[in-house]
């Protein structure tokens, strides 16, 4: 393959460090970001940036940067993000206008910068980070589910939006992967607590500790399926990735399947009558 371009956010851990790796050990030019613009990854072909997604003025001033450091970019890559954990009711509007403004507006503000790039040259593939718990809701989880289901319908519209000017989207759709995704420095938790939801939200804040660390999941060998997607005469729309993912899709899709033969019948018969 030849040398290509990339532009990676929240390249200080997790799958963004993990790619960039992959990537660097492949030939491939990276700019990658991070909060406070220092990496413990050195390469020559690395360079990398200071950025705080949620600030788009910034955003769209890096972007640039990344451009003339370059000569191009052929693939985004949106992974900065970070967990918020809670029920629906112990989020306060504060948090859950933070996980909105990292996850969803940080990932809209890097596309939005780059799709004149992208639309002059004809080409590009933008890669947005979901998660499993894009696709899929869980107790605990509801404000986090929100900010990556905006994501992928996001995505869904931006593909076909993009295809006349021959620029590729990709949702990835992670599974529990051994990052530090449930860490601290990654997750967050609400500050109230409801007591009614002990046995739903609240074992999934309890778990939250025993599991980080111990996810089945191989950053290395997703990060690898990732690019041979990117590098695909036809990548997909939506790349699940890890057998746990694929799982609860399934279920997903049997529930979303029963309900709709279900209720088809009645719930189609409300169009005026002829």
């Amino acid at each position: 393959m030849p040398t290509e371009h990339w532009f990676v956010t929240g390249i200080s851990r997790g799958f963004g460090k993990t790619l960039c790796e992959e990537l660097l050990k492949r030939g491939h030019r990276v700019v990658g970001t991070t909060r406070n613009g220092s990496s413990d990854l050195a390469h020559d072909n690395l360079t990398v940036m200071q950025l705080d997604v949620t600030d788009e003025q910034q955003t769209e001033h890096v972007i640039k940067r990344a451009i003339v450091q370059l000569g191009r970019i052929d693939v985004v890559v949106n992974n900065a993000g970070f967990g918020m954990v809670g029920a629906v009711e112990e989020v306060s509007a504060e948090e859950a206008q933070a996980t909105f403004a990292t996850n969803f507006f940080g990932t809209l503000h890097v596309i939005r910068a780059v799709l004149p790039h992208f639309r002059a040259n004809h080409a590009g593939h933008i890669v947005n980070f979901s998660s499993v718990g894009g696709i899929t809701g869980s107790p605990g989880f509801g404000i986090y589910n929100a900010a990556k289901f905006a994501v992928e319908g996001l995505s869904e519209a931006l593909d076909l939006e993009l295809k006349p000017f021959g620029i590729k989207v990709t949702i990835v759709e992670p599974g529990y992967f051994r990052t530090e995704f449930l860490s601290s420095d990654s997750i967050k938790k609400a500050g109230k607590l409801v007591g009614a939801y002990a046995e739903t939200a609240g074992k999934a804040r309890d778990n939250i500790s025993s599991r980080s660390g111990n996810q089945p999941g191989d950053p290395a060998k997703a990060v690898r399926v990732i690019i041979q997607a990117v590098e695909s005469p036809s990548p997909p729309l939506r790349l699940p990735l890890g057998p746990d993912c694929y799982a609860r899709i399934d279920v997903k899709l049997s529930r979303l399947k029963n309900d709709i033969d279900s209720w088809r019948e009645i719930a189609s018969a409300t169009q005026f009558d002829q």
